[in-house]
């Protein structure tokens, strides 16, 4: 359990370091391009000389999203949220490794697989924040990630709207609105989503972690740790003297009366009263054992036979 706990931390450390690296990478093209922020969008980086650092910086989200995709996996209850989270990250490989094409420029394969896995990112984020919010509701974190991913929805919906408005003929380029903003906005609030994931996994963690109360830990019964370290062996129940009184004993007195002289001395003083009704059972099971030849049955058959000759 500790060796798990321990490498979940390093987990979600090493998802937090690699969304701090994508972040620095991104703001360090932001300063190092000198592009308008406003109108531009990210995607445009990519053709100016410091425009490696995009992939970079894509590619540290996706390591970073990988990550915690793998933890939430691993607590075995948001696998549909993981699988939305890895989803997430495969898209930001791809955006990075398949740039948009230049202004101007008929759409090309690598700018369709850039733009579309830029919708498939911007969707899947804030709905895997909506699930995890939903199920760990009782988290203080639920709220911020259920918040900032109706926001990012809400943002998208700028971001595809002018696509849309293209589509029906309508000229409109970027010069003529805030892309570079709505585009920006989402990007920070899906980064801020994942960051606020990894703040769930540790809040978890930390809670598993917590020694419960001495006054809970006293009502367990005896054997309670072995039962949780092996659940797959099922319910252990512990050996006490009050909890199997009623099986030693009738158990001792099924073998100790097989040997006596008379064959028929167990059974009968079992069945007419010799113990407890709900001990007779045992008796007779422990009796019969104790005859593994069946001399008793043979001397029955004789005196039997005596009887009726």
């Amino acid at each position: 359990m500790g060796s798990q706990v321990f490498s979940g931390s390093r987990m979600i450390l090493g998802g937090y370091a690699a969304i701090g690296a994508g972040a620095v990478a991104m703001l360090g093209l932001h300063v190092a391009t000198g592009l308008d922020p406003v109108h531009t969008v990210i995607s445009e980086y990519a053709f100016q000389p410091d425009g490696w650092l995009l992939p970079v910086s894509l590619t540290f989200f996706a390591v970073g999203a990988t990550t915690f995709g793998t933890a939430l996996v691993r607590r075995g209850e948001d696998r549909e949220a993981a699988l939305l989270v890895g989803v997430w990250g495969l898209c930001m490989l791809l955006i990075g490794v398949f740039p948009t094409d230049e202004p101007g420029v008929p759409l090309s394969m690598s700018g369709g697989i850039h733009r579309y896995a830029a919708f498939v990112a911007f969707l899947t984020m804030p709905v895997a924040g909506l699930m995890l919010a939903r199920r760990n509701a009782a988290s203080p974190y639920a709220r911020p990630v259920r918040l900032l991913s109706l926001a990012s929805l809400g943002v998208m919906v700028l971001v595809v709207l002018p696509y849309v408005v293209r589509m029906f003929g309508i000229d409109l380029s970027n010069d003529d609105i805030p892309a570079g903003v709505t585009q920006r906005l989402v990007v920070v609030f899906e980064v801020a989503v994942l960051t606020m994931v990894g703040l769930m996994l540790a809040a978890r963690r930390d809670r598993d972690r917590r020694p419960l109360p001495a006054a809970v830990r006293a009502r367990r019964p005896r054997g309670y740790r072995r039962r949780l370290a092996d659940p797959a062996e099922g319910p252990r129940v512990p050996w006490t003297a009050e909890g199997n009184r009623g099986m030693v004993v009738p158990g001792a007195y099924g073998f100790a009366t097989a040997f006596r002289p008379d064959p028929h001395f167990g059974r009968v003083l079992a069945v007419h009263g010799g113990m407890p009704a709900v001990a007779s059972p045992i008796a007779q099971v422990g009796a019969v054992a104790g005859d593994p030849c069946g001399e008793g049955a043979r001397h029955g058959r004789a005196h039997g036979s005596r009887r009726h000759g």
